[in-house]
């Protein structure tokens, strides 16, 4: 189907064209169309499948046809994530740059007086991480009363990084009549209470199978032992020429150490993790998406929004704790319909998670040994250490829970993300 058989205007289909879209995703062809007739979503949708222009297309019609309010905030859209609202609201621009509406992007690790001058001069849309709207709601400068429209955007993420009473914070500053949209990649019981609790006789779509990669990734597993990975990676890298690559760790002193030695090994890297300022984040990711750094090394936390258009490659030097952040990593290729190549290297001590994960996906993935790299079959499995929040060396655990205690708003997430941190930081 395509975009013009959806019901947009005009304004909006000049926008698609100049982003290059012509058919629309099984997740657009459903929601559009029941976004735009005024009825709550509970929507089941993957990252890498349209998600956000199905919800911000029809948000901006809705907008644009709606009450005159100008300047007041209108619409405000929930993220887990900086990187993902700071995506989210460059989405909402370009959609829609043939509209008069103004969008702000609010999250920790920047300055909030920088914000505060935003949003005094009027906006029509933000798109917020819960833990900084939270702070400006308690400063008193922010006014939710206008919103028309609620979009919680992964709310799988919202609700394991410990979001939830925040939003439910959240929705008392809102008025009780209002559209809501919720997008989650998983429906687990605690996604349906937050729907039950949220929606209003919502229409359900899903349009992706839950615990499925998108179609056109090709996934691969490496095993090697673990104290050669680092030289397996750097060797594929070289050997087939890969320009651009997103690799996984499971910590953040793991992406400092690996992004440090594949630099030693000639191949231009950066890490990006919840330790990065948000100028540093930013900067690494614009490196990677000109080419300038062809590796980027992630934890889970910090690549969850990451939108890289055609991206080839993705690896898993480390399986993450949790088998449905394999699906999340692996979906930061293969988007919109391209195909992309997921690679896993695993040691002995992960063959539980590898297991964990093909259970998840109901199928195996597919092995290959490399010459050279043949696992030692006397190496015996290691437990793997779910981990600690990282500290600098020196601090003690008060410390850190006061640094944390002041700062918490700040960061956009706090003592919220700790208890992710521990499981996949």
């Amino acid at each position: 189907m395509l975009f013009n058989q959806l019901g947009l205007t005009a304004e909006l289909l000049r926008a698609v064209d100049e982003q290059g879209y012509q058919e629309a995703t099984p997740v657009q062809q459903q929601a559009i169309p029941l976004i735009l007739e005024g009825h709550d979503v509970l929507a089941g949708a993957q990252t890498g499948t349209g998600k956000t222009a199905g919800f911000a297309l029809p948000l901006l019609q809705r907008l644009q046809h709606g009450t005159v309010n100008r300047r007041r905030i209108r619409a405000l859209v929930l993220t887990p994530t900086r990187e993902l609202a700071a995506q989210v609201g460059e989405s909402v621009r370009d959609y829609g740059s043939h509209l008069p509406f103004r969008t702000a992007v609010i999250y920790g690790g920047v300055s909030i007086n920088t914000q505060i001058a935003k949003i005094r001069k009027g906006v029509d849309v933000v798109v917020a991480t819960p833990g900084r709207l939270l702070d400006h709601l308690q400063q008193g400068t922010i006014e939710l009363g206008a919103v028309e429209l609620l979009v919680l955007d992964e709310a799988d993420r919202m609700l394991d990084m410990g979001f939830i009473r925040d939003i439910r914070k959240i929705m008392k500053a809102l008025p009780d009549k209002r559209q809501n949209l919720l997008f989650s990649a998983t429906f687990s019981s605690e996604i349906r209470r937050l729907a039950s609790d949220l929606l209003n006789s919502p229409t359900e779509i899903q349009v992706a199978v839950n615990g499925k990669p998108a179609d056109g990734v090709n996934q691969i597993v490496y095993p090697v032992d673990r104290q050669r990975k680092r030289e397996l990676l750097s060797h594929k890298i070289g050997a087939e020429n890969w320009r651009q690559v997103l690799v996984f760790t499971r910590t953040k002193h793991g992406a400092n150490r690996l992004a440090t030695q594949l630099d030693s090994d000639g191949l231009k890297s950066s890490a990006i993790h919840g330790n990065k300022s948000q100028a540093a984040r930013l900067r690494a990711l614009k490196d990677f998406k000109t080419g300038k750094v062809r590796v980027l090394v992630a934890t889970d936390l910090a690549a969850r929004g990451l939108d890289i258009e055609r991206l080839p490659h993705v690896v898993n030097y480390e399986l993450p704790h949790v088998a449905e952040d394999y699906v999340h990593r692996i979906g930061r290729t293969a988007r919109a319909g391209h195909e992309g190549h997921a690679i896993s290297l695993v040691c002995v001590d992960e063959h539980k998670l590898l297991a964990d994960i093909e259970k998840l996906l109901q199928t195996k993935i597919s092995k290959e040994v490399i010459p050279g790299y043949e696992p030692d079959p006397r190496i015996r499995a290691e437990p793997i250490s779910k981990g600690r929040a990282q500290r600098p060396s020196g601090k003690s655990n008060s410390g850190r829970k006061k640094r944390h205690s002041n700062s918490s708003r700040n960061n956009g997430s706090g003592q919220r993300q700790k208890r992710y941190a521990n499981r996949s930081a």
